[in-house]
């Protein structure tokens, strides 16, 4: 349920670009990022950094959209957020003692710290690699196609590419990091 109310915003998104253009799927987005930060900070009395995270950006680049009709800048969303992601994820390799994933995983996994380490780093590059990609989608790819029939791929890549790569990328993690449980015995 929380993995449907995290994609909330994206999945609104996707169903207002169908029904009515990029614009109004923008504000679709602004709005249900704004809700889920207001709902998450009601019922669990606190805010989640990755909501927080993703309403700055889309709050930004989504009223940049808006303000100079302009789908360019909301094509650059998904990146920025994945970069972001990214860079916290990676640099928090280097400050503390603990990784962010360990940090935020720790009390639902016991694994050895150099595990903890390596899944870190493949989350790391995996969202710079995402990053990278939907730019790559976004601009580049099919270059030769009218605008709007690549602005109709970059959403279903968005919506379904970059959502079935995360998955994908998070059960091979899910499987290579089950070897290396510690049961609460063992430790």
């Amino acid at each position: 349920m929380k993995l449907l109310f995290d994609f909330f915003p994206l999945i609104l998104f996707f169903g207002a670009y169908k029904l009515y253009g990029i614009y109004a799927a923008t504000v679709v987005a602004i709005v249900a990022s704004l809700a889920q930060v207001i709902w998450t900070r009601l019922r669990q009395h606190r805010f989640e950094t990755p909501h927080l995270i993703t309403l700055f950006v889309i709050l930004i680049f989504g009223g940049m959209t808006l303000v100079f009709q302009d789908d360019v800048f909301i094509k650059w969303k998904p990146t920025i957020v994945n970069w972001l992601f990214g860079v916290i994820v990676l640099g928090s390799q280097l400050i503390g003692q603990r990784s962010v994933l360990e940090r935020l995983l720790g009390a639902q996994m016991n694994l050895p710290s150099a595990v903890w380490k390596k899944v870190n780093l493949a989350w790391g590059l995996f969202f710079l690699f995402s990053g990278a990609l939907n730019l790559y989608v976004a601009f580049y790819f099919r270059v030769h196609l009218d605008e709007q029939v690549r602005t109709d791929f970059w959403v279903n890549f968005k919506v379904f590419g970059l959502l079935g790569l995360t998955l994908a990328f998070s059960i091979i993690q899910m499987l290579l990091v089950s070897r290396h449980l510690i049961n609460d015995e063992e430790s």
